[in-house]
């Protein structure tokens, strides 16, 4: 008999979020390769917001969100691994449409 599956609903202010892959290894601006083995001190990355938890208010499921990899949770569902983190650890949201933006764009 198969195992039944079970959908993900995040909690609170709870929000899965899957790295980015590119996060890890970077290119300096002169085009040096920076392997993900060098690790920079408080480096914060970009990632995708895959679930929201009923009391998240900024962010939704599908915006990009900058955040510090090295502080969150991790879980490995289905062989893709996540990190879990309350909306108050994000650092920035990038959106399509805000009204209060820097003006930069990813």
């Amino acid at each position: 008999m198969a195992d039944p599956k079970f959908e993900i609903q995040m909690l609170h202010d709870r929000v899965m979020v899957k790295a980015d892959p590119d996060a890890e290894e970077r290119r300096s601006s002169a085009g040096i390769v920076i392997p993900a083995t060098v690790k920079m001190a408080n480096r914060l990355v970009w990632g995708e917001v895959c679930g929201v938890g009923a009391n998240a208010r900024a962010v939704k499921v599908g915006d990009k969100v900058l955040f510090n990899p090295e502080e969150q949770s991790e879980v490995d569902v289905q062989g893709q691994i996540y990190l879990v983190m309350r909306e108050r650890d994000l650092h920035a949201v990038a959106t399509p449409q805000t009204d209060h933006g820097t003006g930069l764009y990813l």
